[in-house]
């Protein structure tokens, strides 16, 4: 389950985003891989067009 960081800090009372994606930043690998993956899409219907 992927939640975006933004509401990890306001659930655990973080004063900034900053503390949360310090501490918790091993658990997010899947966001990056789920940005790679849409930029990968988009470039490619970008570059043929569609």
């Amino acid at each position: 389950m992927d939640v975006h960081p933004k509401i990890v800090q306001e659930l655990l009372g973080h004063s900034n985003i900053s503390m949360t994606l310090d501490t918790y930043s091993h658990v997010l690998p899947s966001l990056q891989e789920q940005a790679v993956t849409r930029l990968n899409s988009f470039f490619a219907t970008t570059a043929t067009g569609r």
